[in-house]
């Protein structure tokens, strides 16, 4: 497995980022992989993960999955299937894959594996590639409004 590097201020996995939920990633073989322990500061129900925590890493590991096979995209649909609670205090397994592009259409899937093996959610993203990540002086200048 090879690690990817951290993204500055993500919200997923940044270290530049205080509040980043600090996942690390991994690319193995023809996906993305990040084993985590959600706590109590990702708490939706009592004694389980936000929805949208689980949504954002999936999101995450689908997008660096289109990253890695070398495109740059962004999010137009995430089809989220939650079918088990996804405990805190509990190692997980993240994944994301991409799997297939059609012009500027880029078809993906992500998994969150429980200690049993289980897929306790399941998630389906359709990305479109974005010239925007192309111009690296953009990105590297980028600043929010409240700067």
């Amino acid at each position: 497995m090879e690690k990817i590097g951290e993204h500055g201020s993500c919200f997923v996995c940044g270290k530049a980022n205080p509040h980043s939920i600090g996942l690390e990633w991994y690319f193995n073989g023809n996906h993305i992989e990040g084993n985590f322990i959600f706590t109590m500061h990702h708490q939706g129900p009592p004694g389980f993960v936000h929805g949208g925590a689980s949504a954002a890493v999936l999101d995450e590991a689908m997008g660096l999955a289109i990253w890695q096979a070398g495109y740059r995209a962004v999010t137009v649909n995430l089809m989220i299937d939650y079918r088990k609670p996804v405990p805190l205090g509990e190692p997980i397994l993240i994944r994301g894959a991409m799997h297939r592009k059609a012009e500027r259409r880029i078809e993906t899937s992500g998994e969150i594996l429980l200690p049993d093996g289980s897929v306790a959610v399941f998630a389906k993203g359709i990305y479109a590639e974005n010239a925007h990540f192309l111009d690296q002086d953009a990105i590297r200048n980028f600043r929010p409004k409240n700067e």
